[in-house]
């Protein structure tokens, strides 16, 4: 395809902007509320600045994520179901090779990790984007512990309990910080990927 027609074509589809952003906006403001859920009630010797939490006090706090939880699983559920039925989900993320994903990796420590076509994934990309699918629906699952415990006792069992289930998801959720701290300066590297999940092209 000649130069012209990469930059004339559509990278990234009206629905898949849509939801990006959407997921985007949840993720600040689950983070940002569950840091102050987390200060009411820490688990680990430290807690986190409050300039940096959402809601002022728990009760507050508790709206903001719940009402952020419910985007987020909506979101997220239209954003599986189009690339399922869509096919995009195998295109663009299958096969995964780990041979390739180790280059592209050593690549990206080297700063030579090719973005020639942004129509396609890299090793990496793949890698990451699949990640973040499960390490969202492990949030879900174990904040529905958290949320419900006596309504799912057996996955209360399966997360190792009520504490555990803390533990697991604010883990979950301190990954997915770090994957969007670390998308952040991929973008930052990358201008032209912002303009494509801006514009779509």
């Amino acid at each position: 395809m000649s130069a012209h027609a990469m930059s004339t074509a559509t990278i990234h589809p009206a629905w898949l902007r849509l939801t990006h952003w959407l997921n985007a906006v949840a993720v600040v403001l689950l983070a940002t509320s569950g840091w102050r859920i987390y200060n009411a009630a820490p688990f680990f010797p430290f807690e986190l600045p409050r300039a940096l939490t959402l809601g002022g006090w728990l009760g507050g706090a508790l709206q903001w994520h719940f009402a952020a939880m419910w985007l987020l699983v909506a979101n997220g559920l239209l954003y599986l179901v189009i690339n399922i039925v869509s096919g995009r989900l195998r295109r663009q993320f299958f096969p995964l090779s780990p041979r390739l994903l180790l280059a592209d990796f050593l690549a990206a420590l080297k700063g030579k990790l090719a973005h020639a076509d942004p129509r396609h994934y890299n090793m990496v990309q793949r890698a990451a984007y699949l990640f973040v699918m499960l390490d969202c629906i492990v949030l879900v699952l174990s904040g529905l512990v958290l949320w419900k415990s006596v309504q799912f006792p057996l996955l209360r069992e399966l997360m190792g309990g009520y504490d555990s289930a803390r533990r697991v998801h604010f883990i979950a959720m301190a990954l997915l910080v770090g994957f969007v701290g670390v998308h952040l300066v991929m973008v930052a590297l990358v201008p032209r990927t912002l303009l494509a999940m801006l514009r779509g092209r």
